[in-house]
Formats: structure tokens, sequence, C-alpha cells
């Protein structure tokens, strides 16, 4: 148990039986009445948000979420498969869960799995990966002033928008949050 003075984004707390994950709070102290937390809270499960408002030092239930580093291995068809760094265990998770991170995942790449309870609830990457631009359109000699893009394909086979100067085979950094350009890879 924790009150809503103790949230931190990232907390997952457990309402009427359901798994949330903190988005963003924001403590509010009005001039006339008594202090309030809003919160914008995430279900861990459908990935629906929801805002909701709780008065200053409720009591909240939290729910241990155990995130440890694993190795994705590969994609057996039905599931992605993916490995504890430190116990060597294996662990299949559901597309469903895996989600978005699928435009970012190769193979033996980290991420971190989160469980509650033995269940898989998500996966999440870092911040950023650098990938390789598998197809785009050559660049023309010029194109590096203007802020226009084009679409490129990454080696996962997701496709983002990258500035008009980028060539197939370059290494980009990309966003895993937005699938954003953040610029090339030198090397």
């Amino acid at each position: 148990m924790a009150t809503t003075n103790d949230l931190k984004n990232g907390m997952v707390l457990n309402i009427d039986g359901q798994l949330w994950s903190v988005v963003e709070f924001q403590h509010v102290k009005p001039g006339k009445g008594p202090a309030f937390v809003r919160t914008k809270l995430k279900n861990v499960e459908s990935n629906k948000t929801v805002d909701k408002t709780f008065n200053a030092g409720t009591k909240v239930e939290t729910a241990t979420v155990d995130r440890r580093n694993y190795q994705y291995l590969y994609n057996d068809g039905t599931s992605y498969v993916f490995m504890d760094t430190s116990s060597y265990e294996q662990i299949e998770v559901a597309p469903e869960i895996v989600g978005d991170a699928s435009n970012f995942l190769l193979e033996n790449n980290e991420a971190i799995v989160a469980t509650n309870e033995g269940r898989v609830l998500f996966v999440e990457l870092p911040p950023s990966v650098e990938m390789e631009i598998t197809f785009t359109e050559p660049g023309v000699a010029g194109d590096s002033a203007t802020g226009r893009t084009k679409p490129a394909t990454l080696e996962t086979g997701h496709e983002i928008q990258v500035p008009l100067f980028i060539n197939q085979g370059e290494r980009v950094k990309v966003d895993t949050r937005d699938s954003s350009y953040l610029g090339r890879v030198k090397g």
C-alpha cells in the first residue's frame, strides 16, 4: 500500500483488480478546498488510458512488478521468445503484449520484460535504438537544406520518416516511443 503522495511515473497500481500504470500525475492545491492528485493512468493489459483524480493522501494499492533484462532471441511464428540474461531461462511472449515494440526488436537485442505474479505485462525497449535502413529512395545532392522527409524501411520491416539525404544501407538512431528519426549513426 502507498498513498497518492508517493506516486511516481511508471508505478503500477491495482485498482478494482486491474493493473494501471501511472503515465503522469500532478499534485493540485487549490485556493479553496482540499488538495488532490490528478493522474493519467494506462491499463497495462488493454492499453486504454484514463484520467483519474484522487484526494491527496488517499491510500492506493500498488502491484509488485518485476522488471528484468531479457535478450530477444526469435519469433517462432506464434510468440516472441526472450531469455533472462541472468538465469538463461526462456519465456514466450504473445504478440499483443509485445505490441509496437516488435517494430524495433532485432535478434539478440536487450529489452526489459515486466511481470506480475508470473504473468508478462509488457515489454519495454530502450528510449532509442540503432537500425539499418534497408530501403529508401536515393538522396539527391542539396536536399539537406530543406526539412522535408521521405519514407524509409528499417531492417525489421517497420517504416519511418527520414530526411531526404539519408540513403539505403545507412544506420540511423530511432526513438522507440514514436518512431521518429533522431540522427545518423557515425562509424
